[in-house]
């Protein structure tokens, strides 16, 4: 399976598309992961909560799920900005040509705190549920970004038969080797490969690390995304998950 991680300034500009098009294109990855809301400004960076700003954001996200298909048929997973009964939430989900987009998971674990204002732009889901899905003949999990450091559920999508954790993230250059170390102990402790897509650039003062990744279910860094490379692709043997799962720490009982 050929999977490719990214990094995106925001709101995903044209010229960085169209590179990714071309990357796609080449290699034809089976499944592509974005960032968290890639296709508009991180309007967590304000705490000025704008009722307006997130319905603009929303209805930019909707009309990006038409563009998805330029990316050649590859599955795509990202998280977006969705309101859910007039409930504003960030929610992952995966996306087929064949199927559109299927929500997976709303983000649970919200911060509060200059640059990521997420708790007051957001709810978190009415239920802190982390539940395997299929895309691109995988068993994924979504850890959104702050998600992925409450490693409980990296336990339970071992206990799923996850092969592959999906962290679609915003956050800070000055924390990279911070995110990367917590990617790799999620990944072991899961027992599958860790993709994450990041955002790079900055927003209203926030300097964003870009760094995307592919971890394998050992910790392994396969993949680094960079401001020169910023879309890689990797191929990977899911029978390496499925197998980790049999090895330690994963088959040691709670």
């Amino acid at each position: 399976m050929r999977v490719t991680v990214t990094q995106f300034s925001d709101g995903t500009p044209e010229d960085e598309w169209t590179r990714l098009i071309e990357h796609v294109a080449e290699i034809r990855p089976d499944l592509v992961v974005l960032g968290e809301m890639p296709f508009d400004r991180w309007l967590a960076a304000s705490d000025a909560v704008d009722e307006n700003d997130w319905a603009a954001a929303v209805a930019r996200h909707e009309e990006w799920m038409a563009r998805l298909g330029e990316l050649g048929g590859a599955a795509v997973a990202a998280s977006r900005p969705i309101s859910h009964g007039g409930t504003p939430h960030n929610e992952g989900f995966t996306w087929t040509a064949r199927g559109g987009p299927s929500a997976t998971h709303i983000k649970y674990y919200l911060p509060d705190e200059p640059g990521f204002w997420e708790a007051s732009w957001y709810r978190r889901s009415p239920q802190r549920s982390f539940h395997s899905a299929s895309i691109a003949r995988a068993t994924c999990g979504f850890m959104l970004c702050t998600d992925m450091w409450f490693t409980e559920h990296a336990r339970s999508y071992a206990a799923q038969g996850v092969e592959l954790l999906l962290v679609p993230r915003a956050t800070p250059a000055a924390t990279g080797a911070k995110w990367l170390a917590g990617g790799r102990a999620a990944a072991v402790m899961a027992g599958a490969f860790c993709l994450s897509s990041n955002r790079q650039g900055s927003a209203e003062g926030v300097l964003f690390g870009g760094s995307g990744w592919v971890i394998d279910p050992e910790g392994n860094v396969l993949a680094v995304t960079t401001a020169e490379d910023p879309h890689v692709t990797v191929e990977i043997d899911l029978a390496e998950a499925r197998a980790a799962k049999k090895t330690y720490p994963r088959y040691v009982a709670e």
